[in-house]
């Protein structure tokens, strides 16, 4: 094997091997302060804190306290801000994305028996999708239909839908899944880097100067926390896609993705109000059953 060859497999093995490992340390975060939040004791007369509760974890307990007021200088000054596992998922991602498949367009890209295009047409069309679904999702967050959670939810979904089906139409289909997968991770990198870590930075600066800080930087930076939070059911899935070639390669592999993301963010709501002490097993139960349901349709109405 030639040195070059030799050296991207490298590339490539030590991408992915961080790419798992930084998505992991990712998704644990989310799940852990999503649901160590819920699990809080909101009931507490205080004028500094506004929720507490207590762990365990390799034989010690631990205290934790969700503060109204900032903490003192000294514990600003060391605070732990994770961050960095959203940041280097993302970067792993976009580096495998180009030397694996913008490097090999012509064959992991374009299907000429979906769609004749140029290598090049294909690698613009997939950092315009990235582009433009950041730029309307982030729109509508800023919307006043973000107050509205139903509306919401369906307009997201309605895109879901177009852009699932859009994509199919232009790759390959697992480009077209894997495509998808980007779009979400990359809404959800953007929720981070543009409106979770700056105010939380916009929070510490308040804090350090001595002001009350603006509760809103607080919510909002919140509500695009529990936006990954349901979103990572789905993003698994299809970093998975690859192994499943019966779901990727069907006739209808797009309706497929968008019945899956329902059934996963259903579950994924089920262990949200678990978290919040409101059991809700039928939630649990419907989406197992529904599983169980695209797996039998799916037998029977083969390609």
């Amino acid at each position: 094997m030639e040195l070059i060859p030799y050296t991207l497999k490298w590339l490539e093995l030590i991408l992915r091997w961080g790419h798992v490992l930084f998505a992991i340390l990712w998704v644990g975060n989310s799940f852990l302060f999503n649901y160590l939040d819920n699990k809080l004791n909101k009931s507490i007369s205080s004028n500094d804190i506004d929720g507490e509760g207590y762990l365990m974890h390799s034989g010690y307990y631990y205290k934790l306290t969700r503060l109204k007021k900032s903490p003192s200088l000294e514990y600003l000054n060391s605070l732990v801000i994770f961050k960095w596992q959203s940041y280097l998922t993302f970067v792993t991602g976009i580096l495998l994305l180009i030397i694996i498949y913008y490097h090999n367009s012509a064959v992991l890209m374009v299907d000429k028996r979906v769609l004749d295009i140029t290598s090049f047409n294909a690698i613009l069309i997939s950092v315009l999708s990235l582009v433009i679904s950041w730029f309307i999702y982030d729109l509508l967050c800023k919307s006043k239909i973000i107050k509205n959670n139903l509306l919401f939810v369906s307009i997201i979904f309605v895109l879901l839908i177009l852009v699932s089906f859009v994509l199919t139409k232009i790759f390959g289909p697992k480009f077209a899944f894997l495509s998808v997968g980007l779009i979400i991770g990359s809404n959800m990198f953007g929720n981070v880097f543009t409106v979770i870590i700056p105010n939380q930075k916009n929070i510490i600066n308040s804090s350090l100067k001595n002001e009350k800080f603006d509760d809103s930087l607080s919510l909002a930076a919140k509500q695009r926390s529990i936006h990954n939070n349901y979103s990572t059911f789905l993003v698994l899935f299809i970093m998975l896609s690859g192994h499943y070639s019966f779901i990727v390669y069907h006739k209808y592999n797009w309706l497929i993705l968008c019945v899956v993301a329902l059934i996963s963010a259903t579950a994924r709501h089920f262990f949200n109000l678990r978290g919040k002490n409101i059991h809700r097993l039928n939630i649990l139960i419907f989406s197992i059953l529904a599983l169980i349901t695209l797996a039998v349709f799916l037998f029977i109405f083969k390609n």
